[in-house]
């Protein structure tokens, strides 16, 4: 058996301890939907299973059956050990006004950097509609295992995976279920950009001290991926950080943002839209999308919704700032629903390769480019 490292930060309600909970709930927590729990876990795998999994041709999609790989690590994940940063702070009172405060965001982010400083870049991975807090476990670790398996990687750079979990777990009834979710999601989103906010203060006072001559940074980067509804909350999320920034222009927190078979209109990056200003808080932009997507069709048909970002990618590519890319990954993706690709072979090894940082044209990438525009690819066969 091997032992697996999951970081984790969720708006749920927590089973059993506080401190030590046995899982989380459906619910949010006690302490309202904007309340963050910080922790780690280890989950217990068996390495054989797991590498058959990373391992397992798929048709057109290379090598690395991640749904499949996910949904064992979620079983795993009933059994492992849960560890909450424990935290002291008064909830009528601002933090920056109490004396002595114990944050649990500081002592992972402090942890996270002692992480870092061995190499390792980080990614905050947000999951979608309809997820329990193992699947959503199972999914992240999933993601974590297969970018660390993608055949072209940096062998010398690791990726540690950040879960963001919110209860989305659904109803009976899908319709009821899907919208109650879409309002839960606004909520967790700006729980959401709570988080974004203190990683950006911690960041910004980890650049002061090394200005000062402090410890120097580490040089790693932090990454964002977004699955399916996740990208409804990170419009949340985006809101948050522009009421609590000053000036015109939002902080640059993460090198790469991933929008995987995101459930959001297919005008919504354009000017005046929900996701308008993505290009400040990151240096890069990669939307996957896939035309077979059956969720994106159940949501766009019964929901009533607008055309979705996920099924033919953006309304108008031509329009979408320089930093967005979309990629079409409808000729390699196969299955029945088609919207977890991201935990696929080649999707999350081009995902991969953007990590370790390739320009959007290397040649090595398995994708060719659009032939009428520069921002718009397909993945190969």
């Amino acid at each position: 058996m091997f032992e697996y490292k999951l970081y984790y930060a969720t708006n749920r309600k927590h089973k059993g301890s506080r401190w030590h909970p046995d899982s989380y709930g459906k619910k949010f927590s006690d302490d309202g939907m904007e309340n963050l729990r910080f922790g780690v876990m280890r989950v217990n795998a068996d390495h054989k299973t797991v590498q058959k999994y990373l391992n397992a041709p798929l048709k057109d999609c290379g090598a690395g059956d991640g749904e499949k790989l996910a949904a064992y690590l979620a079983g795993c994940a009933e059994e492992a050990e849960i560890v909450v940063y424990e935290e002291s702070i008064k909830a009528d009172i601002a933090e920056q006004a109490q004396a002595n405060t114990k944050l649990g965001s500081k002592a992972m982010f402090a942890d996270l950097m002692q992480d870092m400083q061995s190499s390792s870049d980080v990614l905050i991975y947000i999951h979608g509609f309809n997820v329990a807090w193992n699947d959503a476990v199972g999914s992240a670790l999933a993601l974590q295992l297969m970018l660390g398996n993608a055949p072209t990687r940096d062998e010398a750079q690791k990726v540690q995976v950040v879960l963001f979990s919110w209860p989305s777990d659904g109803l009976a009834l899908p319709w009821v279920s899907y919208k109650s979710d879409r309002s839960e999601a606004v909520g967790s989103g700006a729980a959401v950009g709570r988080g974004f906010l203190k990683l950006r203060d911690f960041l910004a006072d980890l650049r002061d001290k090394a200005k000062k001559g402090g410890k120097q940074l580490c040089g790693q980067d932090i990454h964002l991926l977004c699955h399916s509804m996740g990208n409804f909350l990170l419009q949340s999320a985006l809101s948050r950080i522009t009421d609590f920034t000053p000036g015109n222009s939002l902080p640059r927190i993460f090198e790469h943002v991933f929008l995987c078979a995101p459930d959001v209109d297919d005008n919504v990056m354009e000017a005046g839209q929900p996701l308008e200003k993505i290009d400040q808080i990151a240096r890069n932009i990669s939307l996957y999308h896939n035309r077979q997507d059956t969720a994106m069709v159940i949501s766009d048909y019964s929901k009533g919704n607008p055309e979705r970002l996920g099924g033919a990618g953006a309304a108008h590519p031509a329009l979408l700032h320089n930093k967005v890319h979309q990629i079409d990954c409808t000729p390699v993706v196969h299955g029945i629903v088609e919207h977890s690709y991201y935990l696929a072979g080649k999707v999350a090894a081009d995902i991969r390769a953007s990590i370790d940082g390739w320009e959007q044209g290397d040649s090595r990438r398995e994708r060719q480019r659009s032939a009428t525009l520069e921002n718009v690819w397909t993945l190969k066969k």
